[in-house]
C-alpha cells in the first residue's frame, strides 16, 4: 500500500512527522510504502513554525492520501485555510478520492476533506477548536482521537496523527505490528477511537 501524505507551505510540522515517523518504521514491511509529496511536485515546504524540508515527488494516484492541517484557526496567509480558499489541492483532494483505498486527515486536515466535499454525513474528527466548523461541513462530529469510518479515517488535533497512523497499521498489518512500532518509539498509544460498523 502506498500512502502519500501531501504536504505544502503553512502546514503543522507534527501534523506531519508524527504520522512520517511511524509508517516509515512500518514501511520497512513490504506491505507499506510511503512518500512526501507537494501538489504540482517536488516541494520545498516551510512549515507553520518555520521548519523546512523536502518532497520529493508530486502527488500521483495512490492506494491512500493523507492530509495534514494547520493554519486553519488563525486564517494563516499560508496553510490549510489558504489552500482552501485557493482551491487547486481541494479540487485535486476530490478527484482522487474515489480511486483511492482511504483518505485520511489530522487536525484541521480535515477542512480540506471537508471543502473538498468528503465529509457530509460521515463520521469524523479535527483539532476540538474546529468541531463547531466541522459540523458545517455536514460531518457526524465525534469526540474521539481518531474516527474510522472504513475508507475515512479522521484524527483530532497534531500528536493525534501519531494514534491514526498506528491504527493503519493495525489494520493493514497487525496488532502486534502496531504495538511494536509504538514501543520503538517510546510512544504510549492512546485508543480513544471510534470504529464504524463498515470498518470492522
Amino acid at each position: 500500500m502506498r500512502i502519500e501524505i501531501l504536504v505544502f507551505d503553512g502546514v503543522d510540522e507534527m501534523d506531519v512527522m508524527g504520522p512520517f515517523e511511524v509508517w516509515s518504521l512500518a514501511s520497512r514491511r513490504p506491505e507499506f510504502e510511503l512518500a512526501l509529496v507537494g501538489l504540482d511536485g517536488p516541494a520545498e515546504v516551510t512549515g507553520l513554525h518555520g521548519l523546512q524540508f523536502k518532497a520529493s515527488a508530486g502527488l500521483s494516484t495512490p492506494d491512500a492520501l493523507f492530509v495534514p492541517g494547520g493554519g486553519w484557526m488563525n486564517r494563516a496567509e499560508k496553510g490549510a485555510w489558504a489552500e482552501a480558499r485557493r482551491g487547486v489541492l481541494t479540487a485535486r483532494i476530490a478527484e482522487l478520492a474515489p480511486r483511492l483505498d482511504w483518505i485520511g486527515s489530522v487536525c484541521t486536515g480535515s477542512m480540506l476533506l471537508g471543502e473538498a466535499g468528503l465529509l457530509k454525513g460521515r463520521p469524523a474528527t479535527t483539532n476540538r477548536g474546529a468541531w463547531h466548523e466541522l459540523e458545517e461541513f455536514g460531518a457526524d462530529v465525534k469526540h474521539h482521537r481518531v474516527v474510522d469510518d472504513g475508507d475515512l479515517v479522521t484524527a483530532g488535533g497534531i500528536t493525534a496523527g501519531i494514534d491514526l497512523a498506528l491504527r493503519i497499521v493495525e489494520r493493514f498489518s497487525s496488532v502486534e505490528v502496531a504495538d511494536g512500532i509504538a514501543a520503538g518509539m517510546e510512544y504510549t498509544r492512546d485508543r480513544d477511537i471510534h470504529v464504524s460498523a463498515t470498518a470492522k
